[in-house]
């Protein structure tokens, strides 16, 4: 039967005779086996969202508040937002504001089409075509001409050559060029670039670009498609040059690829790769790509790691943008402590002094940060916070169980989850701010929660996401 881990609470499948039981997650051993079945009373059931087992009392999983798969449950216990759980009411605030890794979704994609524009077109953020092959993605560039435009087979020495991603690094095709960054390994099935091609346009004549940032929640339950679509709208009303997504899921991959918006962004992420991993970090960008990586965290038991995307801005100019959804606390029974503040604290540390050698850097994502439990975020000189250094004095607070009626009945929540770490030598941030705050015109869902002694239905409307976005501008110097 299925088992729950013991450290990361992650539902794993049955193991086979021959085989082991590690978790999939932490590779922790399973627990020894009980030495008489479970009674009645001790069932548990396991929430679909984030795989956490629950006792069949409760209506809803303890730890994300997700609805139970079975339409008739007793015995509820009281939910109110100033109970703690268990009877506890000194618990951090950060109970129930995150989640666990999702399972593996088995079912069978469906083929990908690929994105063809005729060549000689004069458009040059659509002139490519993305094929995807057995290990990974190529994105050639039709030829085109006009200023700023490189011509596909061009002898120009500005072409950025192939980079190639596999099991061992980052490979430079038909290049001398000494300019990888080492110990930076990129996907087994990632993005390879052709030398003598463009992944997409430069910057040059522009005075500001647009970074977004927002995790998407990868709650599928809950009006995914709605939600989805209304990020989208957010990404067509900004139009930010480079997008930075968090707990993307395979499902929430391909509704963004069938958007209308999709095609005038590079993607980070294959195919392939999307349906390898319940959940992940993505990457689109606008400008021209000369690569994309993925650097995973050697303490993280939940596959965290950190993406980076260089491009170019102008001729010489680079700019890395780098994201990452770092450790999530993860509290549990029995003593509800498992917040992971170091691990978090090494990460992001590990992170500002991997990417601290650029000149023009971008540190942006979920950091599921809590300032009172994990301390000030360990930046080095020349980096600066770019919502304290723009907005000093306000709250921030990108996840905020009172101000999104969509998480209302949740316990208290409000933290500067997400943030922007900038350490830039060309460029200057010149504003900030917060997407997504309004509700879905005509969309709500159904939550149950109880009052005192009584069951109340409430109808709540539906966010993007559980999450507020993030929209930096940068200008040039």
């Amino acid at each position: 039967m299925s088992w729950a881990c013991k450290e990361c609470t992650f539902l794993n499948p049955p193991p086979t005779p021959s085989q082991k039981p590690t978790c999939k997650i932490c590779l922790s051993p399973s627990s020894p086996p009980p030495q008489s079945p479970p009674s009645s009373s001790t069932a548990k059931w396991s929430c679909k969202a984030c795989t956490f087992l629950n006792s069949y009392k409760n209506s809803n999983c303890e730890v994300c508040d997700t609805r139970a798969p079975i339409s008739s449950l007793s015995n509820f216990e009281d939910l109110d937002d100033d109970s703690g759980i268990g009877g506890g009411g000194d618990l951090d605030s950060s109970v129930g504001s995150v989640f666990l890794p999702l399972q593996r979704c088995k079912r069978k994609r469906v083929e990908d089409d690929p994105i063809e524009v005729k060549q000689g077109s004069s458009s040059f953020n659509a002139v490519r075509e993305v094929k995807a092959s057995h290990n990974w993605m190529t994105v050639s560039v039709s030829k085109a001409s006009g200023k700023g435009i490189t011509v596909s087979g061009s002898s120009n020495s500005n072409v950025t050559p192939g980079l190639k991603a596999s099991g061992k690094g980052i490979t430079v095709l038909g290049s001398s060029s000494s300019n990888v960054t080492p110990g930076l390994k990129a996907s087994d099935k990632g993005v390879t670039v052709k030398e003598g091609t463009s992944s997409g346009s430069s910057a040059a004549g522009l005075n500001t670009l647009k970074i977004m940032s927002y995790n998407v929640w990868f709650r599928e339950d809950l009006e995914m498609h709605n939600r989805m679509k209304a990020l989208g709208d957010l990404i067509q009303q900004h139009g930010p040059d480079v997008i930075c997504l968090q707990e993307v899921t395979p499902n929430i991959y391909d509704i963004f690829r069938k958007s209308s918006w999709w095609k005038m962004y590079q993607c980070s992420v294959s195919s392939e790769t999307a349906d390898s991993s319940p959940y992940f970090c993505m990457q689109l960008s606008k400008l021209r790509v000369k690569s994309f990586s993925c650097k995973p965290f050697g303490n993280s038991v939940m596959g965290r790691e950190l993406c980076v995307a260089e491009v170019e801005v102008e001729k010489d100019k680079h700019l890395v943008v780098a994201t990452s959804h770092l450790e999530s606390p993860c509290p549990g029974p029995p003593t509800w402590d498992q917040m992971f503040s170091k691990e978090r604290v090494e990460q992001a540390k590990e992170a500002v002094n991997f990417l601290k050698k650029n000149q023009n850097v971008i540190f942006c994502g979920d950091m599921n940060w809590d300032d009172k439990l994990d301390g000030k975020f360990p930046l080095t000189d020349r980096w600066v916070d770019a919502w304290e250094e723009l907005k000093p004095g306000e709250d921030g607070w990108t996840y905020d169980t009172k101000s999104n009626k969509m998480l209302t009945g949740n316990r208290k929540l409000q933290k500067r989850l997400d943030r922007f770490l900038c350490s830039l030598h060309d460029f200057r941030v010149s504003k900030i701010e917060m997407i997504g705050m309004d509700a879905i015109p005509g969309v709500s869902y159904i939550k149950e929660k109880k009052v005192k002694t009584e069951m109340r239905k409430l109808e709540l409307p539906v966010l993007p996401s559980d999450h507020y976005g993030l929209l930096l501008t940068i200008c040039s110097q």
